[in-house]
Formats: structure tokens, C-alpha cells, sequence
């Protein structure tokens, strides 16, 4: 008797994908990366932003509370009162860095204007002439570049985000401040020149107190 050889599925009629279909699929994943991975980009390096900004946050509360338990009057308190409490690496007066969404930057060293260098890669800096003043309520403000350097644009996801203490020790953002808001940029330490109309209302994309 004949024996018959065995069919093995692969000797079947059956064909894998042509060399034109499997450049259309790879077109289709390379046009899907295209849109899904700076998205994926962003949302990653927003989220360290978010969560290095929430650290500062946290920095300038305790150093606050510090302040006041070391006998200090605050109400009398200027930006750079602060800093014997901040946890930073070096103090800069050189660099240029972004400032918060609608303006361009600031350089470190000019005028009044002081940085520090933060553990976590990005620059705390203030006006040192900066200080709770006559008013209610009155704030003293901080800001946080993540990035530690100017983006070159006016806006965006580089942009810096600015802090308020209130004299109650209350902190929050531009986007948040109370309508009455005074913020002092004066030299004397007195008078209250900015009230909560000149000061931006947004905080950047990346930011978020969720």
C-alpha cells in the first residue's frame, strides 16, 4: 500500500503579507508615534515640573513657619528673609531665566532680582526688595523656573510659576490670589505699588495644585 506523505499547513496555499503591506503598516505605526510620543513627552516632563513645583511649595511653607517659631516678626518680613530656611545648592546672579506666562525673563543680579539653585534642577528667585507692606491683604512673592534657564518665548510649557505668601502664611498662585491682593515691589518696604489687576492671572500649563 501507498503510504501519503503527511501536508504540513505551511504547504497550504496560504501567503504571508506582501512587502507593499507591511510598509503600509509600518507608515500607519509611524504616523500613530508621530501625534503619541511628544505627547506622552510632555505629559511626562509636565509632571516632574508639576511635581518639583509642588516641592517648592512645600519648601517655602515650612521656611515660613520656620521664620515666624524663631521669634521674627512677619509682618515685617522681606523675600529674602526667607532664605536661611530654603534648601538650595548655590546662589546665582548671572543666569537669565524665564519669567511666569505673558512676560519674558529675568536676569539673575540685575537690580534686586536674586536666584537660587535648587536641588530639584530649577531656580527660586524673587525681588529682595520684596515685602509685606500696608495693605489687606498683602503678599510676598517667589517664583520657580523648572527649567532653570530663558525658553525664549513669552509663553508656554517652559514658563515659570509664581508663588504668594500671605501674611497668615497662606500660599498659593497667581491664578489664585485673593481680589485685593497687594503685592509690594517698592524699596521701602512700606507702600503696596502692585495691586491684583497688574498681576497675570495663570499659572503655566504644566501646573497644577492636584
Amino acid at each position: 500500500m501507498r503510504s501519503r506523505a503527511a501536508r504540513s499547513p505551511l504547504s497550504s496555499s496560504q501567503s504571508g503579507f506582501s512587502l507593499a503591506e507591511l510598509l503600509v503598516s509600518l507608515l500607519i505605526l509611524a504616523e500613530i508615534a508621530t501625534f503619541t510620543i511628544p505627547k506622552i513627552l510632555t505629559t511626562q516632563q509636565n509632571g516632574r515640573y508639576n511635581a518639583a513645583a509642588k516641592e517648592v511649595a512645600a519648601m517655602l511653607s515650612g521656611a515660613y513657619m520656620s521664620y515666624q517659631l524663631s521669634g521674627n516678626d512677619a509682618s515685617t518680613m522681606r523675600a529674602g528673609d526667607l532664605v536661611p530656611y530654603l534648601n538650595y545648592t548655590k546662589l546665582d546672579l548671572t543666569s537669565q531665566v524665564d519669567s511666569v506666562n505673558g512676560e519674558t525673563s529675568w536676569t539673575c543680579g540685575v537690580g534686586t532680582r536674586t536666584c537660587y539653585h535648587l536641588h530639584n534642577g530649577g531656580v527660586l528667585y524673587y525681588w529682595a526688595r520684596d515685602g509685606f507692606c500696608n495693605g489687606t491683604p498683602t503678599a510676598v512673592s517667589y517664583t520657580f523656573d523648572p527649567e532653570a534657564g530663558y525658553s525664549g518665548v513669552t509663553t508656554g510649557s517652559g514658563k515659570a510659576v509664581r508663588f504668594y505668601i500671605y501674611v497668615n502664611g497662606r500660599l498659593t498662585t497667581e491664578a489664585n490670589l485673593d481680589a485685593s491682593t497687594k503685592w509690594n515691589v517698592t524699596t521701602t518696604g512700606t507702600a503696596c505699588s502692585v495691586t491684583r489687576s497688574a498681576i497675570p492671572t495663570s499659572d503655566p500649563s504644566w501646573f497644577s495644585w492636584n
